[in-house]
């Protein structure tokens, strides 16, 4: 889940380039075992809110993170200026890791299938 595998095979990609490079798209298939990752029209809509809650924890790290280095009680400044450039530089990191939790954990439909884990599958020469 960490390498961005698909959820099935756990050996295709699910998405081309880097986190941080403009190539940062997802596959439509598994390249492996050819699962079509968009379940149902919009369904990745509902990453949003993983995203949201991958961002609220982020945001709370951060400002967790900034007192345990500054120690600064006084500046709300600094705080909020931490949480949005954090915020901003995990983006790329969210709108990835949104996607595999929301395949990975909620979606009922999508199991692994050990089968499919080899370098050689059924039906496909």
């Amino acid at each position: 889940m960490l390498k961005c595998k698909c959820p099935r095979c756990r050996r295709g990609d699910m998405f081309k380039g880097s986190p941080y490079s403009f190539s940062n798209k997802i596959n439509l298939n598994c390249p492996h075992c050819n699962l079509f990752f968009e379940i149902e029209p919009g369904y990745f809509y509902a990453a949003m809110y993983v995203s949201y809650a991958l961002n609220v924890g982020e945001a709370l790290g951060i400002a967790w993170l900034t007192y345990l280095l500054t120690h600064n009680q006084d500046s709300p400044w600094l705080y909020l200026g931490a949480i949005i450039l954090g915020c901003f530089a995990l983006a790329p990191v969210n709108f990835r890791y949104s996607r595999v939790f929301l395949l990975y954990w909620l979606s009922p439909k999508i199991h692994y299938q050990s089968y499919l884990d080899t370098d050689d599958i059924p039906g496909k020469s």
